[in-house]
């Protein structure tokens, strides 16, 4: 039998993509949660919109999943023509990166916790961002799990709508069965087409990350997607 994922069953399914087990909040988690949240966090219940959340004109990027949010930290101080939004569901990670933000004196990022796939569906307008980056999400290697895995026909539909054609989708997994499975979502997608850039070479947009270079450790080879959104051509 096929692994190929069934579009049709996928597209009609709520996605959750997650399970709230983190760790323990610190102290400092604790109080930038409390503390920060005004300045970085943002409301997920209200649409988003990235003009007034930053006052300015700029180009937005989206990473889904930052965790302890270094990789998003990084970006935002290489890049500071560049807005970032990050969506994160556990405590630690965005207590942890506001810190990181406010030590740093970043303005071009701001905070959501909530479920990303709800945001992306729901809550940001058509073609308002530039990139969408998830990086080493939850792979759900057990076959009977495959269906909890974010990159699915549904989800690549609502990123569809809030890229503009010519906006980046940036993948990046050291499981090389997600790996798969995310070329086979994309490539039947007809929205999306791969960049043909070489997916063994880390681009020097995506710093490396603690969690990566534990995967790396263990013998676990990382591939980077990168596929642009492309006008569809129903004929």
């Amino acid at each position: 039998m096929s692994d190929q994922p069934d579009m049709t069953e996928e597209r009609m399914r709520p996605i959750r993509s997650f399970v709230l087990r983190e760790g323990r909040l610190t102290d400092g988690q604790r109080r930038a949660l409390e503390a920060l949240w005004p300045r970085y966090g943002v409301d997920a219940t209200q649409t988003i919109d990235p003009p007034a959340l930053f006052e300015r004109e700029a180009p937005v990027w989206l990473e889904i999943g930052f965790g302890n949010g270094e990789a998003l930290r990084h970006m935002a101080g290489q890049h500071p023509e560049i807005d970032f939004l990050g969506i994160e569901v556990h405590r630690p990670g965005v207590g942890r990166l506001m810190n990181a933000l406010a030590d740093d004196g970043l303005t071009n990022v701001r905070v959501l916790r909530t479920d990303a796939a709800e945001v992306v569906r729901d809550r940001i307008p058509n073609a308002a961002l530039d990139r969408v980056l998830v990086f080493f999400p939850d792979p759900w290697p057990k076959k009977r799990h495959h269906k909890r895995r974010l990159i699915q026909p549904a989800f690549l539909d609502a990123v569809e709508r809030v890229l503009p054609p010519g906006g980046h989708l940036h993948l990046a997994t050291d499981w090389m069965n997600y790996a798969e499975h995310m070329h086979a979502v994309l490539d039947a997608h007809p929205a999306f087409e791969h960049t043909g850039a070489d997916e063994t070479e880390r681009p020097p947009c995506r710093p490396a990350t603690h969690f990566e270079q534990r995967g790396t450790h263990k013998g676990h080879d990382v591939r980077d997607l990168l596929y642009r959104r492309i006008e569809r051509d129903d004929g």
